[in-house]
C-alpha cells in the first residue's frame, strides 16, 4: 500500500473518530446576532464599515465578458491587489478582469493621490493586461527593493518587474515562467510568492483549477443552461517555481513532490504551520480534500492534510474550499485556518492544536456554522473591526447557481447570483454575526468574489475592497468606535526587501497577539501584508518580537503605539 493511501484511510478514519466522539462540540449553542447584540458591552449600532467606494473616486467594473454561453470561467470572477505600486508611502488598487482576450478590457491600476482619491493610471503603466484574469501575487522577487506582480489568468500567465514609480515591465519570458506548466492554457487561480527553501528570494505557487473544455454545456435540475461547476472537468496539479535569484524561476513541481496529487485549487496561503522554520502551503480545493503541502526542508513537500486534520470537516467530508486565511484568532500563537464553501456546506474553522500536532474542526463551538450555511463564500479577511485585540472575520459572497433574485443593481442574468456579505466579531474566541454595525457591506446584493485589505487612508484601522463579476468594485472604510493600534512592518537590509513569511508577536502586559506579514490570502487576491495589531484601550508601549523567515528572532522593547513602524533585521536584541 502506498504512503498516500495509508495515510488517506488514517486520516478519514480520524475524522470518522472526531465526528463521533465531539458530543460536546457539536452541542454549544452558537450564538445568534439578535443575542449577541443586546449582550453588555456590545457596539450597536455604531457603523464599522462605511462604502467609500464614490469617495475615493474607484470607478472599476469587473467584466466576466459574458456572451450568452454561459461559459465557466464567467461565473468565478477576478481578484484585487493592494500595494504601493509607486513608493509613495499610500496604498494603491490593482483590479483583474475576467475579459476575453482582445475582448479589449484590461486589468486596472488605481494610484492614491496625495487627497487620498484614486485615479486610474492604467495607461503607461504595463499593467493593462487583457488576458482572461483570474488572480494576483505581489511580492519583490528579484530583491531590487520594488514591488513585482505576478498575475494568473485563464491561458499564459504573466510576470511584471516593478520600477518603483507605478511603472512596470513584463519580464515573464525572461523569467522563464513561460517554458513551463503557468504558461500553457491551464486556469491558474490563486498564486502566492513565499521563500520555500529558505535562500532569500520569493518563491512562486501558482493554484491550478481544472482543465477547462469550453465546448462542455451544463444544465439544472429543470434543464435549464447553467454554468458548469469543477466536477465536469478533470482537475489539475499546481506548480511550483524556485527563484533561481537572477530573475528567472526554475519549475519544482515534480522535484518537490507537488504534483502527486490534483485537485481544483482556488485559494492559498503560505504559513509554517508546524513552527519548524519552514514554510509550509496549504491550498483550498472546490469539491475536493485541501492540500497541506508540509515541507521537509530538503526542497520536498508532503501532502498531510489529512493526518494534520485540515483535509475534510469534522464530518470527514470534503467541500467546497473557496477563499482561505490563516491567522491567529484565538491569541495562543499559532495559526488557525478558516475557509469559505458553498451554499448548503458550512464555511470551516480549523482551530491549531498547537506543538505540530495539526488542527480541529471546531466551526460549531466557534460559532461559524449555522448563519454561513444559506451563502456561497468567496473572498474572506481576518481584521480587527473594533480593535479589541482579537481577529474578527469578513466573507464576500455570490452564487454559482441559480436562486431567488434579491433586489441589486445588477444585470438581469447576474440577479440570480447575488448575495449578501457576511461579518462576524470574536468575542473571546466565539464569533457572533454583525448586523446594523455593518449594514454598508451585508446590505448591497452582489456576486462578490475577490476581496483584500488594507490600512488605505493611513489612519490605523483596516479597509476593504471587493470585487464582483459585473458590478463596481466596492471600497470599505473601517470605523472603528475607538480602541488603540499598532502596524509593523518587517524589513531584511540584507535581502532589500520586505520580510514575507516573518512572523510577528506584540506584547501587551500578559497577552499577546502574532501576526504573520503575508500578502497572499482570501480568494484569488493579495493584501497589504503588514502585521496590524489593535490594542483595545492601552496606550503604553508594548514590545515587538519578530521571528525572521530563516528563524531569527529579534525584540524591540518600548514600541510607541498609534503609528506604523518598520523593523529592521539587525536592529532589534
Amino acid at each position: 500500500m502506498s504512503r498516500r493511501r495509508l495515510w488517506s484511510l488514517i486520516g478519514l478514519l480520524g475524522a470518522v473518530v472526531l465526528t463521533a466522539c465531539s458530543g460536546d462540540t457539536d452541542k454549544a449553542p452558537a450564538v445568534t446576532s439578535e443575542s449577541a447584540l443586546e449582550r453588555p458591552g456590545a457596539s450597536g449600532s455604531h457603523a464599522l464599515l462605511v462604502d467609500a467606494t464614490e469617495a475615493w473616486n474607484v470607478d472599476f467594473k469587473h467584466s466576466a465578458g459574458a456572451g450568452g454561453a454561459l461559459a465557466f470561467p464567467e461565473m468565478m470572477g477576478g481578484g484585487v491587489a493592494v500595494f504601493d505600486a509607486n513608493e509613495d508611502g499610500r496604498l494603491d488598487l490593482y483590479f483583474i478582469s475576467g475579459a476575453p482576450e482582445g475582448g479589449g478590457v484590461s486589468n486596472r491600476l488605481y494610484l492614491q493621490g496625495e487627497d487620498g482619491r484614486y485615479a486610474d493610471a492604467t495607461a503607461g503603466s504595463g499593467l493593462a493586461d487583457d488576458g482572461y484574469g483570474t488572480g494576483v501575487a505581489v511580492g519583490d522577487v528579484d530583491n531590487d527593493g520594488h514591488e513585482d506582480v505576478f498575475v494568473a489568468n485563464i491561458g499564459p500567465d504573466r510576470l511584471y518587474r516593478g520600477g518603483g514609480d507605478g511603472t512596470f515591465e513584463d519580464v515573464t519570458t525572461r523569467a522563464g515562467i513561460g517554458a513551463t506548466g503557468t504558461a500553457s492554457d491551464d486556469w491558474s487561480s490563486s498564486a502566492a510568492l513565499c521563500d520555500v527553501d529558505r535562500d532569500g528570494f520569493l518563491d512562486l505557487y501558482v493554484v491550478r483549477y481544472v482543465d477547462w473544455d469550453p465546448d462542455v454545456r451544463c444544465t439544472d435540475s429543470a434543464g435549464r443552461r447553467e454554468y458548469c461547476g469543477p466536477d465536469s472537468f478533470e482537475d489539475r496539479t499546481d506548480v511550483l517555481l524556485r527563484n533561481l535569484g537572477d530573475g528567472s524561476f526554475r519549475d519544482v513541481t515534480s522535484e518537490a513532490g507537488v504534483d502527486v496529487v490534483t485537485g481544483a485549487g482556488l485559494g492559498v496561503v503560505c504559513e509554517d504551520v508546524d513552527d519548524d522554520g519552514w514554510v509550509d502551503i496549504y491550498v483550498a480545493n472546490d469539491g475536493d480534500p485541501n492540500q497541506l503541502w508540509m515541507n521537509q526542508g530538503d526542497g520536498t513537500f508532503l501532502d498531510d492534510a489529512l493526518i494534520m486534520g485540515a483535509s475534510v470537516n469534522a464530518a470527514g467530508l470534503h467541500e467546497a474550499g473557496m477563499g482561505v486565511v490563516a491567522a491567529d484568532f484565538d491569541n495562543d500563537g499559532d495559526l488557525d485556518l478558516f475557509l469559505t464553501h458553498l451554499r448548503d456546506e458550512t464555511n470551516t474553522f480549523y482551530r491549531n492544536l498547537g506543538g505540530g500536532i495539526g488542527f480541529e474542526d471546531q466551526t460549531v463551538r466557534v460559532g461559524l456554522a449555522a448563519a454561513s450555511t444559506p451563502y456561497t463564500g468567496f473572498g474572506t479577511a481576518p481584521m480587527d473591526l473594533d480593535l479589541d485585540g482579537d481577529l474578527d472575520i469578513v466573507i464576500a459572497n455570490g452564487r454559482v447557481l441559480r436562486g431567488d433574485p434579491l433586489p441589486s443593481d445588477l444585470p438581469e442574468q447576474w440577479k440570480p447570483y447575488a448575495e449578501p456579505n457576511l461579518v462576524y466579531v470574536n468575542d473571546s474566541g466565539v464569533f457572533r454575526l454583525l448586523t446594523d454595525e455593518v449594514r454598508d457591506f451585508i446590505d448591497r446584493t452582489e456576486v462578490s468574489r475577490g476581496l483584500a485589505k488594507g490600512d488605505l487612508d493611513g489612519d490605523g484601522d483596516q479597509d476593504l475592497i471587493v470585487s464582483g463579476i459585473e458590478s463596481r468594485a466596492r471600497l470599505y472604510r473601517g470605523e472603528p468606535p475607538g480602541g488603540h493600534w499598532l502596524l509593523v512592518d518587517t524589513v531584511d537590509p540584507r535581502l532589500r526587501r520586505r520580510a514575507l513569511g516573518a512572523r510577528v508577536t506584540v506584547v501587551v502586559g500578559t497577552e499577546r497577539q502574532t501576526r504573520t506579514v503575508q500578502s497572499a490570502m482570501s480568494y484569488l487576491s493579495s493584501s497589504d501584508p503588514r502585521a496590524h495589531f489593535g490594542l483595545g484601550g492601552s496606550s503604553s508601549p508594548v514590545d515587538v518580537v519578530v521571528r525572521w523567515p530563516d528563524g531569527l528572532e529579534e525584540t524591540w522593547s518600548e514600541i510607541e503605539v498609534d503609528r506604523a513602524v518598520v523593523l529592521r533585521r539587525g536592529e532589534g536584541s
